[in-house]
């Protein structure tokens, strides 16, 4: 049998908290002083934090922790949901301004190169839609936010990660086949989603998810690497230069098209 043609690498989806940047602690203060501001007395610890970072967005996070510890002051939270979520997003816009930053390993030569070679880039997030271009702005300069044809943020989509329909969004507005595009996360929730999606998966795990299963990824790194200080393989497909670069990444969805070409075949004897 002639094997297919193989198919061209036309976009780069990037999930964002954990992913471009670690901005997990600046979401647990600025949740920290909602909570002070609207008279609670919580305080989400970081071992608390990690357990409801299993929760996939900031409205559900809060729920749940109503619903599972009963703190003081819940019901009355619950009923100002809405505005308690939308003063945290505000908080958190004004800390990642304020505090500016370092993009993850390898995120800002990735994304730049990509953009120079007319690939298109996307975002897949369950973080709320306004808190995307000041991290954006923040960590990779001023007019990346417009590289990205695709901020698919929010609440836009009937279910979060680890359901796979903020994937299948974002690949509808691209115009572009799963088959063509590689995804980057940080978390079990998000692998799953773009798993599912069809995506082939690249992980690079956080400071909060460094626990969670990633066993569905096609490469599970440290980060994604510089030439000058490689990256640290974990699992799955290795990047013979200690970075990720596109040309690893071709090389990638060329392997795990065959692979799965070949899965295909044994499956149809």
């Amino acid at each position: 049998m002639e094997s297919s043609p193989a198919m061209p690498l036309e976009a780069l989806i990037f999930d964002v908290d954990g992913t471009l940047a670690e901005t997990e602690e600046v979401h647990r203060q600025a949740f920290n002083e909602t909570f002070a501001s609207h008279g609670l007395d919580w305080t989400w610890s970081a071992e608390l934090y990690r357990e409801l970072l299993r929760i996939t967005g900031g409205r559900e996070r809060i729920r749940h922790y109503v619903e599972r510890w009963s703190p003081r002051g819940g019901d009355a939270a619950l009923a100002r949901l809405a505005e308690m979520h939308a003063e945290k997003s505000n908080r958190y816009a004004s800390l990642v301004t304020a505090r500016g930053g370092d993009p993850r390993p390898g995120i800002r030569r990735l994304i730049r190169d990509a953009h120079d070679q007319g690939l298109r880039l996307a975002i897949a997030t369950t973080t709320s839609a306004g808190n995307v271009k000041p991290l954006l702005r923040a960590f990779l300069g001023e007019g990346a936010a417009s590289w990205f044809g695709v901020i698919a943020a929010g609440d836009i989509v009937p279910s979060k990660k680890p359901a796979p329909d903020i994937y299948l969004h974002a690949l509808q507005e691209l115009g572009v086949a799963a088959s063509c595009c590689v995804a980057f996360e940080d978390s079990e929730n998000g692998v799953r989603a773009a798993s599912q999606a069809g995506l082939v998966v690249v992980a690079t795990p956080s400071l909060y998810s460094s626990a969670d299963d990633f066993s569905a990824a096609a490469s599970l790194l440290s980060d994604l690497g510089e030439p000058d200080r490689p990256h640290r393989h974990i699992a799955g497909w290795r990047f013979s230069k200690g970075h990720v670069d596109l040309d690893g990444l071709r090389a990638l969805l060329q392997h795990e098209r065959a692979t799965r070409e070949r899965l295909r075949e044994s499956i149809a004897l």
